[in-house]
Parts: structure tokens; sequence; C-alpha cells
């Protein structure tokens, strides 16, 4: 399975009329935060493949929609899982949601620490009590589907991995547990950005590869498994 992984920027290899050939073949695409929705839009009309994504603390004008819009249902097919009206973009909201996409298991994660008194931010005790929402739903999984998840999608970053000294770009504790515990394949997120080849965009922790999709990162999977 090859997976697109896009945050934060525009990038001008995506954002083009040679995306088809560049990207055709990825099997999904996800979106960890701070793009337009124009340009989600723009990705899943030209490759017309499925995309999930989580609202940064940027570009974060529609959450409101979503939230207010939110009715979560029982799909006869995937078990418990959350449907979600798709507003305008193509693509799927799963911000403090899980969904089956695929065959594979993806919890979003979306905002980054509380630093202001911005859109989408929470305090290491609120995004906490986020992911313990998802308590049933993790567990159900483990049950009926022999693991919690596959995928873990955020904006910010664990604690400790890939983030900043500065308030803003801190990563969050929660994250760091939240891997201990249901340890997912993956953990992609956003909102570090790459300026410097020397930076860190890949690192492993226990049973997760942590991977910052700035711009743009393709995951190439063996035999479509994680």
């Amino acid at each position: 399975m090859k997976i697109l992984c896009i945050s934060d920027q525009i990038d001008p290899l995506v954002y083009s009329n040679t995306i088809k050939e560049r990207f055709g073949d990825v099997d999904i695409v996800l979106a960890a935060g701070d793009l337009p929705m124009d340009y989600l839009d723009f990705i899943v009309s030209s490759l017309n493949k499925p995309m999930l994504f989580v609202f940064g603390n940027h570009h974060a004008e529609e959450l409101r929609y979503y939230r207010k819009r939110e009715s979560p249902s029982f799909n006869s097919s995937d078990g418990m899982e959350d449907i979600h009206e798709i507003r305008g973009s193509g693509a799927s909201h799963i911000g403090s949601r899980i969904k089956i996409q695929d065959g594979l298991i993806f919890m979003g994660l979306g905002g980054s620490i509380r630093y202001n008194s911005g859109e989408n931010q929470y305090s290491d005790f609120q995004m906490y009590l986020e992911i313990i929402k998802k308590l049933p739903r993790l567990l159900f999984n483990r049950v009926f589907r022999g693991r919690y998840l596959d995928i873990l999608l955020t904006h910010a970053s664990p604690k400790g991995i890939h983030d900043k000294e500065d308030r803003c770009h801190q990563g969050f504790k929660a994250f760091i547990w939240f891997m201990k515990v249901f340890r997912p394949a993956y953990l992609i997120h956003g909102h570090i950005h790459l300026y410097d080849l020397r930076d860190i965009r890949v690192t492993k922790f226990q049973d997760t590869m942590i991977i910052n999709a700035f711009s743009h990162y393709v995951i190439d999977t063996e035999e479509g498994k994680l």
C-alpha cells in the first residue's frame, strides 16, 4: 500500500497538473493539518483516491461546520464506524474519530498544544480526555479486529519527538502515552516545518514509526500490510 501524507505547506509537486503522473499510484491520502480546503479538494478530485484529514491550528475556519454536522452511526460492513458528513472537499474529517478505510483502522487527533486563545488548541490534559473518549471504540477494535488501530493521524507531534522548544510547537505527552499503550504502526503528524536537510523526519518509538508529513511524504508498505 502507498500512502501520500501531506501537511502545512502547499507543495508545488503535488499542486500541479502532473499530480497523476507523480502520485497516481497511491492508495490513500492523509492530511495532517494547516492546509486550505481547496488544496485538499484539488488532490481528491485529481487523484480520485480517499483522503482522511485532521485540522491543525491554522486554516481551521471550517472546523465548526464539521463539529455541528457530525452524526455518529453504525455501518453494517465495518462494525462500529463513525459516518460523518463530507463537506465540499471530498475528504473525510477524522479529528477525534476512528475510521476504517481499505481494511486499515485510522484515528485522528487534530490541533496543537494550547499557546494562546486560538482555534483548535488543547492542553495536554484536554488531549488525554480526547483519547479517553475513544477508549470504548479502541477496545472494541482490539477484541474484534485483533488490534486497537493501525495509524494515528495528528497535527502536533509527540512530546520530545520532532517538536520544538517554543510553546507553540511543543508536542503532546498524551501521544507518548498513546503509543506506549495502543502501539499503532504509524503516527503521522504535521505542524513542524522542515527547511534543513539535517532535520529529522522519521523516528521509531517502540512499535510506532513517527513521520513528519510536512509538505509531502510517501509511505510505501510491503504487500499492502503495515
